[in-house]
């Protein structure tokens, strides 16, 4: 198997990278298409990556039949090791009556079976950016084969199916099925890319940031979990991020740290996913340390006066903003998050302590703001873009 030669230093580690479901995927498509249309099968294939990065990939189990070429890529998750890594990733390309390129997926490729995911419900749990890998990967090949003296006459479309034959076993180990993600694994990866970083590794680096921010002189933190409160921060409160810090799911470790430095306040601009569990006092967010999310909408639909019904439909739901619309039509949800942002106060207080103010606003990508602590406008004046960073 080609490994990817790719690393990243962190703290003192050298971690070495692998490549996503998806760019395996990608990779299969295309040489399976390679074999169909040029008739020929490479060794491997090189693809570029989103996050512009070449990865070559082997081919594994190559084999055609009337119409039809098939391969696998095997899952590198470099020093990332989830439980798809090792996985065959398999591509199916035949010709097809249909114009176009249809992708599909085959055994063990997951089915969604509710909604507020990345794919329709009924959709196999192929992901966007991996959908256009594939397909840019099996255009290069048609536009080869019709710039070609070869022709291609005839070809109407051609159909990509993508297969993991341990997929379903893969996915009892995931939260795919609490997810509403049935009968296999979901291809994913935005970047296809899989950059590793032990819970150590992550935790050294974000304490590394803050101790820079610290030496610059900032005594007034802004903190967000990732890239959606970093967006929301920026342009919907209008908030300075030159000095920000992500803390991923370490939330708990950040406000430790932040009290060890000796910082003055620290700002959460926090979405409503991480928020929830925030509120049940889960201070690592990540979803295999815990979720109880729904849980914790259901209590608080539930104290803001929810009926039963619309309490049993919130623990059945897969997303926080199901259980906020289910909310907003019960009539319940302005005192459902007054209460939720209250626990939220409750638990950042009940962390940080006297020595550090902490402050928190809670948010939703669809939904816009849902609550704010009762400091948190005092501490936002503190970062708005006017004004020198929040430091002294």
């Amino acid at each position: 198997m080609a490994k990817l030669q790719e690393y990243i230093s962190v703290g003192q580690k050298r971690l070495r990278c692998g490549y996503t479901t998806g760019t395996c995927a990608a990779a299969a498509a295309r040489g399976a298409a390679e074999l169909l249309l040029l008739g020929r099968a490479p060794e491997s294939v090189v693809i570029q990556t989103p996050a512009d990065i070449t990865v070559t990939a082997d081919l594994e189990e190559v084999s055609s039949g009337d119409g039809w070429a098939q391969c696998a890529v095997r899952k590198d998750g470099g020093d990332d090791h989830d439980a798809t890594d090792g996985a065959l990733v398999f591509a199916r390309v035949a010709f097809s009556d249909l114009p176009g390129i249809g992708i599909d997926g085959g055994v063990g490729v997951g089915r969604v079976t509710r909604e507020g995911l990345d794919q329709p419900v009924g959709f196999a749990a192929i992901n966007s950016t991996p959908r256009k890998m594939i397909a840019q990967q099996v255009q290069e090949v048609l536009d080869a084969v019709a710039s070609s003296s070869a022709s291609n006459a005839g070809i109407q479309g051609v159909s990509v199916v993508i297969s993991v034959p341990e997929g379903e076993t893969i996915a009892a180990k995931t939260f795919n099925p609490r997810l509403g993600i049935e009968g296999g694994i979901s291809i994913i990866g935005t970047s296809g890319i899989v950059k590793p970083m032990s819970e150590e590794a992550l935790i050294a680096s974000i304490q590394l940031e803050m101790r820079m921010r610290r030496a610059e002189g900032v005594e007034h933190l802004l903190v967000t979990p990732g890239n959606y409160g970093h967006d929301f921060a920026r342009d919907a409160l209008g908030l300075d991020l030159d000095r920000a810090v992500q803390c991923s799911n370490y939330l708990g470790a950040t406000i430790d740290y932040a009290v060890e430095l000796g910082f003055t306040d620290f700002l959460l601009i926090g979405h409503i996913g991480k928020m929830a569990k925030v509120a049940a006092g889960i201070m690592n967010t990540h979803s295999r340390v815990a979720d109880g999310r729904r849980e914790t909408m259901a209590a608080h639909a539930a104290l803001a006066g929810a009926s039963r019904d619309v309490v049993a439909r919130i623990m059945e739901g897969t997303t926080t903003d199901d259980a906020i619309e289910l909310m907003k039509q019960a009539g319940v949800n302005d005192e459902a998050m007054a209460s939720l942002t209250k626990a939220v106060d409750f638990q950042l207080k009940y962390r940080a302590g006297d020595a550090l103010r902490i402050e928190a606003v809670v948010f939703s990508k669809v939904h816009g703001l849902l609550g704010k602590t009762p400091g948190a406008d005092e501490l936002i004046e503190l970062h708005e873009c006017d004004e020198s960073h929040g430091s002294e």
